[in-house]
């Protein structure tokens, strides 16, 4: 027997994820954002917001289609149906602010303390990284989101910036935000540092090594961890007996009243080398910058190794842009719904992950790296078909159907490090051909480093 909310709020749910986004929770955000309609109507604000995070779960439905969804299960308790044009006016109707405060809510780390690889020494992993989203090609939306412009034309679809700092280990999203690719990314990072406090370690690659950029992050009591680029030149002022040495980053620009600014760090420097299973080896430098300036507390070697959970985050945007979104265009063809779409798929992936880190608790000692986002996502857009798990029946239960499935399909306890197959396949992408640069085949691979210092600086890095 199905149990939804009554009336023309019936269509209103998300399935079992609606424990997680209950009606107490979207009546209260949509009562603060001044979006709660004046009088009732066929479509609520309320039920307007659940479409609009059903829409994420089935990113290959039309309205009608995902509104048929909503409301198969449901017979004679779903009034309405609607017209696309109708839904799409409802959409407009509610507006950004309810999903964007219904993501802020639902963003936040998940991991308990015994979670694995979500903590290093008492200090939990986070990783910061961007991404690019494609827009749809309409004058509405390239006002606002521009085509990369070639010497003579511009190209492909236009693009949105999108950057979260994430949980390493649960893959939950802390924060985010987004904008034109034309601003860079250390602009968005700076609005998401408030999110960071002294209990946490923020893992980043080298395009977050900006002197000021470190300061702020210095200042939130957060620890960070970065990888810095040839151009740096950091000046040895002790070398310690784990291979690293302290040194001191300073600005270039003396400030009225604060002088420059100086920070002291620890750097690692050491080659990488990758070996493949077929034999084929690659070696690149590395120099790491972090404020964990304790070398017997913190080794060398050990944040070599702890670097590469900063690819946490590159497995959030595969999960959001190739599993929820399938590799296609936003679908929104205004600048509002854009903003609204994006809220929307990322308070819908956080809910999942809420309800995968809920399965997880039940196993202790799981990590929830081998929960599969594919089984998680599936399952989730099942419950909402069949309209199940609305309400919870009896005592509160962490698993529910969604979390027994995945907790059946889990992923290797045990799995091999593989290098993807690297060739580029998008035209109009920024970078070269690297055919014969990269493996073509997916391989497994070892990985080693040594740890010294390079006396005569990094070379710079080539991006192919």
């Amino acid at each position: 027997m199905v149990s939804a909310a009554g009336g023309v709020f019936a269509p209103g749910h998300l399935g079992e994820l609606t424990q997680i986004v209950d009606f107490e929770l979207v009546d209260a955000v949509l009562e603060e954002t001044g979006a709660r309609e004046r009088r009732l109507r066929l479509l609520p604000s309320r039920v307007v917001v659940y479409f609009v995070l059903a829409l994420a779960l089935f990113e290959d439905c039309s309205y009608v289609a995902v509104w048929n969804k909503l409301t198969a299960a449901l017979g004679t308790l779903a009034p309405v149906r609607p017209a696309a044009s109708s839904l799409a006016r409802a959409r407009r109707r509610v507006g950004t602010a309810p999903l964007r405060r219904l993501f802020e809510i639902l963003a936040g780390p998940v991991a308990g303390r015994g979670q694995a690889g979500s903590f290093y020494r008492g200090l939990r992993t986070v990783a910061i990284d961007g991404t690019f989203l494609h827009a749809p090609d309409t004058e509405q939306i390239t006002w606002r989101y521009p085509k990369r412009i070639g010497d003579t034309i511009e190209f492909g679809y236009p693009l949105l910036r999108l950057l979260v700092i994430v949980e390493c280990g649960t893959r939950a999203v802390l924060a985010a935000c987004f904008g034109p690719e034309s601003t860079g990314e250390l602009p968005y990072a700076q609005r998401l540092l408030d999110c960071l406090d002294s209990s946490m370690l923020l893992l980043a690659d080298a395009n977050f090594d900006a002197i000021d950029f470190l300061h702020d992050l210095d200042d939130t009591g957060a620890r960070f961890l970065v990888r810095s680029s040839a151009r740096r030149c950091p000046v040895i002022q002790q070398r310690l007996p784990d291979g690293s040495y302290l040194a001191t980053l300073n600005t270039a620009v003396y400030r009225a009243g604060v002088g420059y600014r100086l920070l002291p760090v620890r750097v690692i420097e050491a080659w990488i080398t990758v070996t493949l299973a077929d034999g084929t080896t690659r070696s690149e430098p590395w120099r790491l910058v972090t404020s964990l300036l304790d070398h017997e507390r913190y080794p060398a070697r050990e944040l070599v190794e702890l670097y590469h959970r900063r690819w946490q985050v590159e497995t959030c945007y595969f999960s959001i842009k190739a599993t929820m979104l399938d590799g296609r265009v936003l679908r929104s063809r205004s600048i509002p719904g854009l903003d609204q779409e994006v809220y929307a798929l990322l308070a819908t992936y956080q809910a999942l992950i809420r309800t995968a880190a809920d399965a997880a608790a039940t196993r202790p000692g799981l990590a929830m790296e081998r929960i599969s986002f594919t089984v998680l996502l599936q399952s989730a857009a099942d419950q909402v078909t069949i309209a199940a798990g609305i309400h919870a029946q009896g005592p509160a239960d962490l698993v529910g159907v969604i979390g027994r499935a995945v907790l059946a399909g889990l992923l290797p306890a045990t799995r091999r490090q593989r290098v993807k197959a690297r060739s580029r396949k998008n035209p109009t992408s920024k970078y070269g051909p690297n055919a014969g640069k990269r493996p073509q085949t997916s391989q497994s691979y070892t990985v080693t480093a040594e740890i010294h210092v390079m006396e005569a600086g990094l070379a710079s890095r080539h991006r192919s």
